[in-house]
């Protein structure tokens, strides 16, 4: 009988000032089958870091020192595309959005259900390990050629000019589902289920936070976008190419983080 290993249990790295909270999580994604290290401030993670990888991290955006924010924008300056969920003690609306534009994965405002934090770093656990199985046969093209960037499904990558592009998992997530419905407008709740594996809700602004950002990267004027185009009335729609799409507004017309 061969003998089967069982799967490794995901490294998740908790970075939080508040002692009782770190405990708590310690011990609950433990039982979850996490394996858990937690860090007080920056200083701590940092130390952490240099000696072990992790899969995700679970950052408080309120912290003395260098703050959530900080250290977000220190790891996507150093191409880090380790997935992040970031904490707010606020429920105010601009913490959330100013964290996924600093390129945080998911968020969740405290206080939170401990078993809901549980769902979100699983969704984004998923999102980071979604790639194609060597020789599995696909019907689907796996790279996507438009203007000077190449996308390469298989290689999670993008590139322009040859130059490689990093991505969050958030950011290929998205402009994955974009890619494999490339022409095809999708609305909020069908991308955000395609890229997320969860429901849009209407005062969700992640993904219009996450449009703008992949604009950011996409088009030389994000406010006029070629590619990553706005339809009214429906959602967002990938142009690959220098054709129009059906039904889309007229960039001048859309507000980056414009509702439907």
């Amino acid at each position: 009988m061969v003998q089967q290993h069982a799967a490794r249990p995901p490294d998740v790295l908790v970075v939080d000032d508040d002692p009782r909270l770190r405990d708590l999580l310690r011990r609950y994604l433990t039982q979850q089958g996490f394996a858990v290290v937690v860090a007080e401030d920056a200083q701590a993670m940092n130390r952490v870091m240099r000696h072990q990888r992790f899969d995700l991290m679970v950052l408080d955006l309120m912290m003395p020192g260098e703050d959530g924010l900080q250290v977000i924008a220190r790891l996507r300056a150093a191409q880090s595309d380790l997935p992040v969920i970031v904490l707010t003690a606020r429920g105010d609306e601009s913490d959330r959005i100013t964290g996924l534009e600093a390129g945080a994965d998911d968020y969740l405002a405290k206080p939170f259900n401990p078993r809901e934090l549980v769902a979100r770093i699983q969704s984004v656990l998923r999102r980071s390990r979604l790639t194609e199985m060597p020789g599995a046969p696909s019907t689907e093209p796996q790279r996507m050629q438009f203007g000077d960037f190449e996308l390469d499904l298989s290689t999670r990558s993008l590139r322009k000019a040859g130059v490689p592009i990093p991505l969050t998992t958030s950011d290929f997530a998205t402009l994955k589902a974009l890619a494999r419905h490339a022409r095809e407008p999708l609305s909020r709740q069908r991308l955000m289920q395609l890229s997320r594996g969860r429901d849009y809700e209407s005062s969700d602004r992640s993904l219009d936070v996450q449009i703008s950002r992949l604009r950011k990267l996409l088009e030389d004027d994000p406010h006029h976008p070629r590619y990553l185009q706005t339809v009214w009335g429906v959602g967002y729609v990938l142009i690959p190419d220098q054709d129009e799409a059906t039904g889309a507004e007229h960039p001048a017309q859309t507000p980056e983080h414009g509702r439907l």
